[in-house]
């Protein structure tokens, strides 16, 4: 088997990945929550209408403040939803899952041995580590 069908069959296996799954359900229901996408239709309204206040000749800074304020509500509004709280934790799952392969992958590129390297969350900044590998 080549390097390309070996991807391939990466590729099918990533779509099955439990993650995965969990990630493409919770996306449908963020998809089919209408409350949510209410709340997001507004919010890209809002969004809309600041662009306009901030390109303005005569910029009303009142009016852009309250947009800002507006939005900021809607967008809590949005992120406490709990729809889009379980869209998050699964694309949160699934992209450690996938910073874990793009490592060994690239890693492996690197030279490094492909039977035990793996991703490390470093940040470089010891004091908010918990420990290394």
């Amino acid at each position: 088997m080549d390097i390309i069908e070996l991807s391939r069959e990466l590729g099918r296996a990533i779509q099955k990945e439990d993650s995965y799954v969990a990630y493409q359900e919770a996306t449908k229901a963020v998809d089919t929550d209408e409350a949510l996408q209410a709340l997001i239709g507004e919010f890209n309204l809002l969004k809309l209408q600041l662009n306009e206040k901030l390109t303005a000749e005569n910029r009303d800074e009142e009016a852009i403040k309250e947009l800002n304020t507006k939005m900021r509500t809607l967008y809590a509004d949005i992120m406490v939803n709990e729809s889009m709280i379980k869209v998050n934790e699964a694309k949160a799952a699934f992209d450690e899952i996938m910073n874990r392969v793009f490592a060994i992958v690239s890693n492996s590129a690197n030279g490094e041995n492909p039977n035990t390297t793996d991703y490390h969350a470093c940040s470089g900044s010891c004091e908010s580590c918990g420990g290394c590998h």
